[in-house]
């Protein structure tokens, strides 16, 4: 007898589970696993749980997030409430990270669900939990800590993406564009995730050996921006490695080559190609203007309250800390689904990074402080909010020291 639907889902998710404990997290025989998900994920919370024991976990610890709670809290709280995060909260995240466990975060956000709530409540929630849990960040930073980040469908997220279909049909689809993604439909995906790793090497050898100064970005929504690189600056991709040599991808899936940009030059103006969403608030048809390495203005069609305070966390906010170069080939982009969520949109574009900057994107950075990061050219920021800018046009210009110039990217893909 066939396999029901509800059983083929439960079959793939068992799969899905196996692939991120094993490749994304590559959890280590008696380690601790730290799940973040939603309340509306708990079955597979339970199926991530199982796996990460049948994977040798110590302990595996939950946090379940509810957004119409959040949105509770952030209605009904004053603004004094977000201005300190609460301790234990802060102990847990701090604790969890000190012992080596290993961080999984699942999202599922629905992309409307904080519209209309005061933007000033969440930028100090924002501040205060990146100060509480500082030890958290600075490990992940110092690539002490493994951490991944991946997908999950729920109904409020796939009614967005899907919205001619019924909520449970919209989430049924959506699960099965997640695990396409995932490349779950490879023979073997373990493998098939051991080759991705492997893909992104040329590329990066190649922009390495460039030692690029700037990139110049053009395309025809009028996107005209030069972005300052490290003279020091690594390309990365294609999964992460902490110090020790441990291997994992920090997101699932990945598509993007990235490098941290240098935080005192970025100048011209570029012009968003995907909607962005925003702590559960959406900003569409954007466009921001930089000058030396600061966003100085900025106008959206929707969500321009949203966009103004995502400059406003801290005083490096307003400066870049990534930038990633996505082809348009991309099979996420290739889909044509709009998943409004930028773990799978970023993966489908080339995009920028208001905010922190990554140290392992610097020769020596992950043993660097914060002022010499800072000094190198790393920007340091509470926030890191990445939004789309590639287009089938694009056009990408690798600018040298001496003045000669490389195609990059010519309509849209890798030039070469």
């Amino acid at each position: 007898m066939p396999d029901t639907p509800n059983a083929q889902l439960h079959t793939s998710l068992k799969d899905y589970a196996r692939l991120i404990v094993s490749k994304g997290c590559n959890l280590k025989a008696g380690q601790e696993l730290l799940l973040s998900i939603s309340t509306d994920c708990v079955e597979f919370a339970r199926i991530l749980t199982a796996e990460a024991y049948a994977q040798g976990a110590r302990r595996v610890t939950v946090r379940f997030g509810d957004e119409k709670i959040a949105r509770l809290h952030f209605e009904n709280c004053a603004l004094e409430v977000f201005e300190s995060f609460p301790e234990w909260q802060a102990l847990l995240n701090n604790s969890m990270a000190r012992e080596g466990a290993a961080i999984l975060s699942v999202i599922s956000e629905d992309p409307l669900a904080l519209v209309g709530i005061d933007q000033q409540k969440l930028v100090a929630n924002t501040r205060s939990a990146y100060a509480a849990c500082k030890e958290f960040h600075d490990l992940i930073d110092q690539g002490k800590v493994v951490w991944c980040i991946v997908g999950a469908a729920a109904p409020g997220w796939a009614s967005k993406v899907f919205p001619s279909l019924p909520a449970d049909e919209a989430t049924g689809k959506l699960w099965e564009a997640i695990f396409k993604a995932m490349r779950l439909d490879a023979k073997d995906p373990q493998k098939a995730w051991e080759e991705h790793r492997k893909s992104f090497n040329e590329r990066k050898q190649w922009l390495n050996a460039q030692r690029f100064d700037s990139l110049r970005f053009t395309s025809s929504l009028g996107t005209d921006l030069i972005v300052g690189l490290n003279e020091k600056g690594i390309w990365q991709g294609g999964g992460d490695v902490t110090v020790d040599g441990w291997e994992f991808f920090p997101n699932m899936p990945t598509e993007e080559v990235f490098t941290t940009p240098d935080r005192l030059r970025a100048d011209g103006i570029v012009f968003s190609s995907m909607p962005l969403i925003h702590h559960g608030c959406p900003i569409e048809d954007f466009s921001i203007i930089f000058k030396d390495g600061k966003a100085v203005d900025c106008t959206a069609r929707v969500g321009q309250d949203v966009l103004e305070a995502i400059f406003t966390v801290d005083e490096h906010a307003a400066r870049l800390g990534e930038c990633a170069l996505v082809p348009w080939s991309s099979p996420i982009q290739q889909s044509g689904i709009l998943y409004y969520n930028t773990l799978y949109d970023e993966n489908a574009s080339c995009h920028l990074a208001i905010g922190q900057g990554f140290p392992d994107c610097l020769e020596g950075g992950q043993s660097m402080d914060e002022e010499e990061l800072v000094s190198c050219g790393v920007n340091k920021s509470a926030t890191h909010v990445d939004f789309m800018i590639g287009t089938k046009d694009m056009s990408i210009i690798g600018i040298k020291k001496d003045g000669i110039e490389v195609a990059v990217f010519c309509n849209g893909n890798w030039a070469g």
